[in-house]
């Protein structure tokens, strides 16, 4: 039998901007809670002026002729602005999507074509590349417009960058933006329309967008923070509570937290554009941010460099940790940098299809497992034998199965692939093998997909694989995860053509012009006489990741990457 959350929330039939703001109009607070990290005092929003400038975005949009159910893709990394394009989108009744800011022409012409977008909003950094995306796909350069880094924006001074027109073209004026009302929604047939597309990469190497609702949104948020409002110190940790936002605004983690779910308790955000670990432990101490949101990179980074002892990191009293597993040792080092039971790290579950998270824990719990916790509110699940069947107990592993109000509309455009992984009845199969305690604790074991998470990203070894094959030496491939000190690497597994010659370092030069910096192949090359297979052809990858493992993961002596 399935098992439900001990835990049940009252859900509002309100459309997302509704659950954010409250209101449409009147004085919502005048606290800054987006803040440029750089500069907080001068480049900042508050509730309020983070619902008049999405407002603004939003009339613009329509003026400009979005169209209810019309995408908006943003190509940037995190800026002050990057919420209100997300928020301002969804209150003209389109749909936002946000692309990985290190993808190359390839990939992000790819997303644009899929998603259909109206108009593609790029930093100026990547100019080069959208244009060279738009251009591949005859996408009109009229619809493309250049984001800058917020304070071009604020300051009223952004421009046309290479004849590419600036996004505040699409920004209305104050007083349009005051009086424009988005869609106020209540009917659970309109808040299942279709409001993010947030892109996961399948098994079959081609990447998918994942449909989000309003309702899924809102539930997600929600979930998230009746957790948080189980400890009994809510009220004063909350009016204390300081967040810096280095997880990249496009992906899930970083989306709903930011956009959200921070703003909408009044809890202040500072921004970063990139992820940069000095200027993280600078703004640590700084700011006095309290609550980290990680990812294991980050949290071994902080547990194993030097650097880190040299900052006052003493305003911190809560750490969470996702997007991919993290081994209890280095869980229980990071936590050695605080006085004993100020800081416990707890590790949550979730993944794109379930907007964002699908698991937490009890703020007065302490965790001292790699367990993942519990399931949020109004969540239920199964642990299933590899048939697909059979529902396993208590203490055995199988693949986890997930059903919930913050669980996936589907895959955009692809009907089988949401065949394949949502049931009639609702029940999501995550692809990840995992095991239920005595206590309901959840653990993730293995992975049942062949996903490799590389800094939170996830990377199909399908479409490596895929490119790998174009190279023309190469006559047969394999891609694999290899983890060395708790990070995970893309590692390829070559067979060469006969009488031909190819060196690893061609491999690389190969990769570099192909795919983003987290698909290239940090793990490794090996060439090998064959690529080990079942006798119906699938490549045995598990014998692949332990012959990695070996050589130059965890269980090598000696080894590096």
């Amino acid at each position: 039998m399935p098992w439900k959350s001990r835990w049940n929330a009252e859900i509002p039939n309100v459309d997302l901007p509704t659950f954010v703001f409250g209101s449409q109009t009147g004085d919502i607070g005048s606290k800054p809670l987006l803040l440029d990290a750089d500069s907080p005092d001068r480049y900042h929003l508050t509730l309020s002026t983070y619902r008049l400038w999405a407002k603004r975005f939003a009339a613009g949009l329509i003026k400009n002729g979005l169209q209810p159910g019309d995408r908006v893709l943003l190509y940037s990394g995190n800026t002050l602005f990057f919420p209100v394009v997300f928020m301002g989108t969804i209150m003209a009744g389109g749909v936002f999507s946000g692309a990985n800011p290190s993808y190359v022409a390839r990939e992000l012409a790819y997303q644009l074509g899929d998603t259909g977008a109206r108009f593609l909003i790029t930093s100026d950094a990547s100019l080069d590349t959208s244009i060279e995306a738009a251009e591949s796909i005859s996408f009109p350069k009229s619809r493309v417009l250049v984001f800058d880094n917020g304070r071009d924006t604020f300051d009223g001074k952004a421009k046309a960058v290479k004849s590419i027109r600036p996004w505040t073209d699409l920004i209305a004026s104050p007083s349009e933006g005051e009086a424009y009302r988005w869609p106020t929604l209540t009917s659970p047939a309109d808040l299942k329309r279709l409001i993010v597309l947030n892109y996961s990469s399948g098994t079959t190497g081609v990447p998918k967008g994942v449909m989000i609702s309003h309702r899924n949104y809102v539930a997600n948020s929600v979930q998230t923070n009746f957790i948080s409002n189980l400890n009994p110190n809510v009220e004063a940790d909350r009016k204390k509570a300081q967040m810096l936002c280095f997880l990249p605004m496009y992906h899930a983690y970083g989306q709903t937290y930011f956009c959200c779910t921070a703003p909408s308790r009044e809890v202040p955000s500072y921004i970063m554009p990139k992820f940069d670990f000095l200027k993280l432990l600078q703004y640590i101490e700084r700011y006095r941010i309290t609550d980290l949101t990680l990812v294991p990179p980050i949290a071994v980074a902080l547990a194993k460099r030097p650097e880190a002892r040299k900052f006052d990191l003493s305003s911190v009293t809560g750490a969470g940790c996702g997007a991919a597993p993290l081994g209890n040792e280095p869980s229980r080092e990071l936590e050695s940098m605080w006085p004993s039971g100020q800081v416990n790290l707890k590790q949550g579950w979730g993944m794109t299809e379930v907007t964002c998270s699908m698991t937490g824990w009890h703020p007065e719990e302490i965790s001292t497992t790699h367990s993942i916790g519990e399931l949020n509110p109004n969540c239920e699940a199964r642990i299933m034998d590899e048939d697909g069947v059979t529902e396993l107990g208590r203490n055995e592993r199988g693949e986890f199965w997930v059903r919930g109000p913050n669980v996936m509309l589907g895959y955009w455009n692809k009907p089988e692939a949401t065949r394949e992984t949502l049931t009639d009845d609702g029940w999501l199969k995550t692809g990840d093998v995992a095991f239920r305690d005595d206590n309901d604790r959840l653990y993730i074991v293995d992975r049942k997909k062949e996903l490799i998470k590389v800094k939170g990203n996830q990377v199909a070894p399908a479409e490596l694989e895929a490119l790998l094959l174009d190279i023309q030496q190469v006559q047969d491939a394999a891609v694999i995860g290899v983890t060395k000190d708790g990070e995970e690497y893309p590692r390829a597994y070559l067979v060469r053509k006969p009488d031909t010659k190819l060196e690893e370092q061609d491999v690389h030069n190969f990769m570099e012009k192909k795919v983003a910096r987290h698909k290239r192949l940090t793990g490794g090359v090996k060439f090998v006489a064959e690529i080990p297979k079942n006798p119906s052809g699938k490549i045995l990858r598990k014998l692949l990741r332990d012959q990695a493992k070996a050589e130059v993961g965890d269980g090598a002596r000696g080894s590096k990457l």
